[in-house]
């Protein structure tokens, strides 16, 4: 399923450069997958962040970032993945975008190993309760609606150019970790000495 995104004109300019022949491979066994698999279902869990494009009616584009706790983003099925969405600054593109256009991106990145993941999606948005019950919290507050996503496809792209990024939460715990490892080498130098 690479049609998703290799459109008439980008087939073209594949051809044009040279790269068209490895994706017509790719088409040849199947294209992308369409079905979230175990090893992706983890990758997604273990964001805390992730942006979503969208784009109206006419076709304007819109990319939000959303963030929270590990997991938010949350696997429901085998194809479908959806999220808790609190308030923000109350500007509602994306919601507005959603209900002209239900196409969407969802774009995730593992900046610490070199990884991102795209998904396209089919997303619709829900204030039903039950639904908003059996998602994640992504932070603390009141989940205004939750976004509903059926994917349509999913690749990984190559890490090439992915700047390796650590969170200051894992600095901070590897920084408390070698203190306390200092602190007991010196009681053991003091120790020693005495």
């Amino acid at each position: 399923m690479s049609d998703v995104a290799f459109t008439s004109s980008v087939k073209q300019i594949q051809t044009e450069r040279g790269s068209r022949r490895s994706y017509a491979r790719l088409e040849e066994r199947g294209g992308w997958s369409t079905a979230i698999t175990p090893e992706i279902a983890a990758f997604i869990a273990e964001r805390d962040s992730f942006f979503l494009a969208t784009a109206g009616a006419a076709g304007q584009p819109y990319v939000q970032h959303r963030g929270g706790k590990p997991g938010f983003l949350h696997v429901i099925g085998e194809s479908t993945l959806g999220f808790a969405d609190v308030a923000g600054n109350k500007q509602y593109i994306t919601l507005g975008n959603l209900a002209e256009n239900d196409r969407a991106l969802v774009f995730l990145m593992d900046y610490l190993n070199g990884r991102r993941v795209k998904l396209w999606v089919r997303a619709h948005v829900t204030t039903d309760a039950a639904t908003l019950r059996s998602l994640p919290a992504p932070v603390e507050g009141k989940a205004e609606q939750a976004i509903i996503m059926q994917l349509v496809a999913w690749d990984e792209n190559c890490p090439q150019h992915i700047p390796q990024l650590i969170s200051a939460e894992k600095v901070q715990g590897h920084i408390e970790s070698l203190q306390a490892r200092i602190a007991d080498l010196e009681a053991q130098l003091r120790a020693a000495r005495a």
